[in-house]
């Protein structure tokens, strides 16, 4: 009888890792079928446009991997894996674009300290991705490469601002993803996409050598279709980097492994808050009501303990309008960011670029807006927006010290991901944002089908724990994950 033929479709880390490993299949092939998937269906087909530029070396790098691991064996699970990297990411042997025009072949010479690691690891880098422009929106639309198409429902937006890693790793264009988050980035294009969305604890991942929007609210994270692989990538670019003190933090709270916390039973004995201020009221949240509840009963029928609760204050919108950073640090850290590069850099400052008028006409406002702040951080609001940021996490915290909580659950979006064309809203990101808590979105169900979205819209459910309990978080996302199945390829790419 013949032997059947490995599927790399959907198939996760340890999978691929086993397959190259018994000689299934090779590192240079592995790259061969992703590349084909993109040429059929990024640049072809539903046309996703997810991705800005395939790495020319992908096949050669693997090649020399194929052969590494003949003579030497892997060096860790990612050995030979392509990855797919939002393009505000740095990476030596790509440009990093941020999806501006003006950047289109901008390379700051160096490798990020995540792309560092993973590259130690012996990942591939195999593409970088489309992002909202300078990671300053929700939509996924920029300046270089266009508007991003969501694989499940063409006519929406894949969410954002890393809607580009989102829809590749969703439309199986690379084994897994990175992103960052400033907001609600990693999370959201997680929630649109039925995908697995870690933002991390402030300080476990680098920030070097990515474009900043906000540095006190940045960082990067995983973007999977699993919580195996989740963990398995977060687990490779955590750590501490010189060059980005917060990352001390993180001395003494990286576990040995976030895959030794998965288990079936993990749920059973948390307590779960439902966090009813984050749900929408309105026929336009009715889908997401809908399912994100199914998913609570779910939780409960896995052994965690469900409470509801209302914390007096906490609302998506009075959080952003209130104690969201982006506005204040844009200017600061963006200059910074381009003097550090010296000559490379086509534009010097935010303001030039803003002169120039090149760049995506949907993030102008937010540009222009940032231009009015105080470049010192000076400002009495800012300070204020500081302090209000700590009572914050000292309210969250004594919230779930009260009631006794692993974890608050809420709706990543309490509507549907955004059509193309109009703007993104009620997402629920925020919280995680300026608390600097680990939160993780896990995929939660699909709307009702409909013409445009044969499996329907997806929906994802976000867990949000105490600092450094991802190990945690991860555990429970895998509970629920494995119990209910909700991971589905997308129609438009078979």
């Amino acid at each position: 009888m013949k032997k059947k033929a490995f599927q790399i479709m959907e198939a996760n880390i340890p999978e691929l890792a086993h397959a190259l490993e018994t000689h299934e299949i090779t590192s240079r092939e592995l790259v061969e079928w992703y590349l084909e998937r993109i040429a059929k269906y990024d640049k072809d087909g539903p046309k996703l446009n997810s991705i800005i530029r395939v790495n020319p070396r992908a096949l050669q790098i693997a090649t020399g991997l194929d052969q590494e691991r003949k003579n030497k064996g892997p060096r860790s699970l990612l050995h030979g894996i392509p990855v797919i990297v939002k393009d505000n990411i740095e990476t030596k042997d790509m440009p990093t674009t941020g999806g501006n025009i003006l950047f289109k072949n901008f390379n700051p010479g160096k490798d990020s300290f995540i792309i560092s690691k993973l590259r130690q690891a012996g990942a591939i880098i195999l593409a970088k991705a489309n992002l909202h422009e300078f990671a300053r929106g929700g939509t996924t639309i920029s300046s270089l490469a266009g508007q991003t198409r969501n694989p499940y429902d063409l006519t929406r937006t894949p969410g954002g601002s890393s809607g580009g890693t989102g829809a590749a790793v969703a439309a199986n264009f690379g084994a897994v993803g990175l992103g960052t988050d400033t907001l609600n980035s990693i999370r959201s294009p997680a929630s649109a996409n039925n995908l697995v969305g870690i933002r991390p604890t402030m300080g476990l991942l680098s920030r070097d050598g990515i474009m900043p929007a906000a540095l006190t609210q940045d960082t990067a994270g995983p973007i999977t279709r699993s919580v195996i692989d989740a963990a398995i990538l977060l687990k490779a670019t955590a750590g501490y980097d010189p060059k980005d003190p917060i990352t001390a933090w993180s001395t003494g709270n990286i576990p040995e492994s976030y895959t030794g916390k998965l288990s079936i039973k993990a749920l059973k004995g948390h307590r779960l808050g439902v966090l009813e201020n984050f749900f929408g009221s309105g026929p336009e949240y009715e889908e997401v009501n809908r399912t994100i509840h199914a998913a609570i009963k779910d939780l409960e029928s896995l052994g965690a303990r469900v409470e509801s609760i209302n914390i007096p204050g906490v609302y998506t919108d009075n959080l952003v309008s209130d104690l969201d950073l982006q506005a204040f640090e844009g200017r600061i850290n963006f200059d910074n960011y381009l003097q550090n590069q010296g000559t490379k850099a086509p534009v010097k400052s935010l303001e030039e670029l803003v002169l120039s008028g090149c760049y995506e006409k949907s993030i102008e406002r937010l540009l222009k807006e940032q231009l009015n702040y105080d470049p010192n951080l000076h400002g009495k609001e800012y300070k204020e927006r500081l302090l209000k940021r700590t009572k914050l996490q000292r309210q969250i915290i004594a919230t779930m010290t009260k009631y006794q909580l692993t974890a608050l659950v809420f709706p990543h979006q309490k509507r549907l991901v955004a059509l193309i064309g109009e703007p993104q809203l009620d997402r629920n990101g925020i919280l995680g944002a300026v608390t600097g808590f680990p939160s993780i979105v896990v995929p939660a169900g699909f709307s009702r089908p409909a013409v445009s979205a044969p499996l329907g819209v997806p929906i994802g459910i976000e867990f949000l724990g105490r600092p450094w309990s991802e190990g945690i978080l991860i555990g429970m996302a895998y509970a629920f994950e494995q119990a209910t199945g909700h991971r589905k390829s997308p129609v438009s790419t078979p």
